[in-house]
């Protein structure tokens, strides 16, 4: 059942998605890194963390509370969110282990990705933080279709240092010239991100269309293999976001640091959507922000800190609390201020999406996602007859309301009702025989289709 909480708008923003301003629409793309379905108070209100200015996006555009990603670890979800494609096509279906893996080839140069779509349009595009999908020669994201970049290769870096596994890991690159170290040690982050894609939109608006992809690193866990030797392995935020909270910098709870830490990230959005304004952009900009997987809640002490309540589990598993998670998007001409959309949809779809909001072409290739901007829109329901997720020993599959998992290839299949059991806790495959078979046949027909 399709559920939409609507305000009462102006009947320019309830517009046809075939009614659009010719004027093609800028497309700001943000992922944040881990951050937890129950995270943010607007998911889960019983969450303490700050965050004023992704609660301002979804309060002015739409809130999805049934968005998944087509993978729950961050290099997979971020190759299909740029290929729309699932893993078992583009090929790419495990993360990118270490210096090697991170600065090899990574994903099948044959792929096309999003900012290649958009490039052909006519866009100018910009990279802008974590890339993690390969780093050799013809991986970068300046042979991949961006004419800017500034950002890391690799999974995770030191907030402050920008060093991953010993290696000083931040770069700049513009297409056509080498890409080359950037030295900003001591800038945090969220804000390095922040400011070279707030450098892109003040140099190209109004000069063409524009797409930029923001992938923060942020809140994505520390790594002791990052720090100097006996340096504290502690989430890392600004001297600000500690002062909203009352607390030190030298606060040791870390569920308390990484609180400051998703408030640091949240800040530095904020800037991102206020240079939008100060600009006249937000008017004709698809913003759309969610993050590439869920919370991990992996029991690792002071480090799986992150909520995915009321979901089960979290990253790296195909449970709910790995699979969906918070987005939201705002583009005043279409969507609806203050609406919430219970429809499923997927990452990949953003592909399709978008190309056609710049009415670009698509690549010959097969895509698992649909065009997205009527179910966002509150227009329509979910085009999408079923999602397939598999990732290591795991496996899912959503037809309706109904989903099927496995933790293991020789465990049983187990079923839930998610419209009256989204946290997954009652399995009714005993019960449910012939709504079981259904979907192990759908999941049959999406593997023979690879």
């Amino acid at each position: 059942m399709m559920s939409l909480l609507l305000l009462l708008a102006c009947p320019a923003s309830c517009l046809l998605a075939n009614e659009l301003h010719r004027e093609r629409p800028n497309i700001l793309l943000m992922t944040v890194d881990n951050l937890g379905y129950g995270d943010l108070q607007i998911y889960n209100p019983r969450s303490k963390i700050l965050t004023p200015n992704l609660d301002s996006l979804a309060s002015r555009g739409v809130r999805l509370t049934q968005f998944y990603t087509a993978s729950p670890t961050c290099t997979v979800s971020r190759a299909c969110l740029l290929t729309g494609r699932i893993a078992q096509r583009h090929g790419l279906i495990n993360q990118l282990p270490g210096l090697e893996g991170n600065y090899g080839i990574g994903l099948n140069h044959d792929e096309v990705l999003l900012s290649q779509v958009m490039k052909s349009a006519g866009y100018r595009t910009g990279c802008f933080g974590k890339w993690n999908i390969g780093f050799a020669e013809g991986s970068r994201p300046t042979e991949r279709g961006f004419d800017e970049f500034l950002g890391n290769a690799s999974g995770n870096i030191d907030y402050y240092r920008h060093v991953y596994n010993g290696k000083h890991d931040v770069y700049r690159g513009i297409a056509g010239q080498p890409v080359r170290e950037h030295h900003a040690v001591g800038t945090y982050s969220s804000d390095m991100f922040a400011d070279a894609a707030i450098d892109f939109i003040s140099r190209h608006q109004g000069k063409q269309p524009w797409f930029c992809y923001l992938p923060f690193n942020a809140p994505h866990s520390p790594n002791q293999k990052n720090k100097l030797p006996g340096q504290i392995n502690q989430w890392q935020a600004t001297p600000s976001s500690f002062a909203r909270y009352n607390m030190s910098e030298k606060e040791t709870d870390p569920k308390l640091r990484y609180m400051a830490t998703v408030t640091a990230l949240d800040d530095a959005i904020g800037r991102v959507l206020t240079c939008l304004d100060e600009h006249g952009a937000t008017e004709n900009t698809f913003i759309f922000c969610f993050s590439d997987n869920g919370a991990f809640r992996r029991d690792r002490d002071g480090i799986d800190i992150g909520s995915n309540e009321p979901l089960r589990d979290g990253g790296v598993t195909c449970w709910e609390g790995g699979l969906r998670v918070v987005a939201m998007a705002s583009y005043p001409k279409v969507i609806p201020i203050g609406s919430v959309v219970d429809q499923p949809i997927w990452s990949p779809d953003l592909m399709i999406t978008f190309a056609k909001l710049a009415n670009a072409e698509l690549p010959d290739k097969k895509l698992d996602g649909k065009n997205a901007l009527n179910v966002i829109s509150g227009q329509s329901r979910s085009k999408h007859r079923s999602f397939y997720f598999d990732f290591r020993k795991h496996a899912a599959l959503r037809m309706g309301d109904w989903k099927i998992v496995r933790t293991k290839p020789d465990e049983q299949w187990k079923l839930f009702d998610l419209k009256n059991d989204d946290s997954e806790r009652k399995d009714l495959a005993a019960v449910r025989p012939e709504k079981l078979a259904e979907l192990l046949k759908e999941f049959a027909a999406w593997r023979a289709d690879f």
